[in-house]
């Protein structure tokens, strides 16, 4: 059986592997690229040596590419699901076919396990091998430039994609068996994944752990990360993009007030020494506030946490698959 199913999908295969060996080879370039371009302007700086002007630098050079071939990642379980596991049983129902399959003396369950073994085992080494010569190759520009936790980034790196991939497939396989048709289920499965990514990205995994809030300094704030604005008006002063470390801020707007809990207004500063820094006009005032986040050291808890979500998922859908193929086709 397992021959058979080789047999059946050794075009799809060998596509796959010429694909995998062409981004493996822009990968092994780019990473080479990478890091020779990091060696000579970064480790070799010698004139405004920041981490601002590192990432700028970085990302006017290799954030388009990195980008690309991060989505690329994300959206390989999608086409796996959508184009290997979604024909898996609908286009032997459409043909016909499975009149002839289902009445050797192979069981339709022993069939699906092989099927499901080959192709779907396959589509796990495609995007296992992508997403882990994508994390290799772009690592010096994750570790500078310091977002994992975004929703681009973290979908296509080290193993959140491992699941993906059998998730998309377990869905296409079992929307196939659904609707009995090929084009119907590669529409259903593409959109359905799409949904499902953009659900845990934006409502599913900012939930995995309670976030942690913390009362912050301005100097700290400035000590140990990176405020992108600071906005001082007549109704108080705000913070906007504060970088912490390889952490995760949820907060977006934060407002900042004196020692004693009040605002900090263009009146307030009107105070401060003319020729004063701003950030010692500040801590003259003791200015803090309130941010939310996830802290760095919880990235590999999740990431195990939506490897865990998505293999549940799938086995969910197999199960469901395994459940109907006996019952539901004649």
């Amino acid at each position: 059986m397992i021959w058979l199913t080789w047999r059946q999908f050794r075009t799809q295969t060998l596509a796959a592997a010429a694909a995998l060996a062409v981004l493996a080879g822009y990968l092994l370039w780019l990473a080479a690229d990478l890091r020779a371009y990091y060696d000579a302007n970064i480790t070799g700086c010698t004139t405004d040596c920041t981490d601002a002007a590192y990432r700028t630098l970085l990302g006017n050079e290799y954030g388009t590419k990195v980008l690309l071939i991060g989505l690329l990642v994300i959206a390989a379980p999608g086409f796996v699901g959508a184009f290997w596991g979604a024909p898996l049983i609908a286009r032997e129902i459409e043909t016909g076919t499975h009149r002839l399959a289902w009445t050797q003396t192979v069981t339709r369950r022993r069939w699906l396990t092989a099927k499901t073994a080959v192709v779907g085992g396959a589509g796990l080494v495609f995007t296992a091998a992508l997403a882990g010569l994508l994390t290799w190759a772009v690592r010096p520009y994750d570790d500078l430039v310091d977002d994992r936790f975004t929703a681009l980034v973290f979908s296509a790196r080290n193993i959140a994609p491992l699941g993906y991939a059998v998730l998309a497939f377990a869905l296409g396989l079992t929307l196939g068996l659904l609707t009995r048709r090929t084009l119907v289920a590669v529409a259903a499965t593409l959109i359905a994944f799409l949904v499902l990514q953009l659900a845990v990205a934006g409502l599913v995994r900012p939930h995995f752990q309670e976030p942690v809030t913390e009362d912050m300094t301005l100097q700290e704030a400035e000590a140990i990360g990176n405020i992108d604005s600071f906005n001082v008006g007549e109704d108080g002063a705000t913070l906007q993009g504060l970088r912490l470390p390889g952490a995760w801020v949820v907060s977006d707007y934060m407002d900042v007030t004196d020692a004693a809990g009040g605002a900090i207004t263009t009146e307030t500063i009107a105070e401060c020494d003319p020729g004063a820094p701003p950030g010692e006009c500040m801590a003259r005032f003791g200015a803090h506030f309130d941010v939310t986040y996830h802290p760095a050291d919880r990235y590999w808890t999740f990431q195990w946490i939506e490897l865990a979500g998505t293999l549940v998922l799938a086995g969910l859908l197999l199960a469901l698959a395994y459940w109907r193929l006996p019952r539901g086709v004649n």
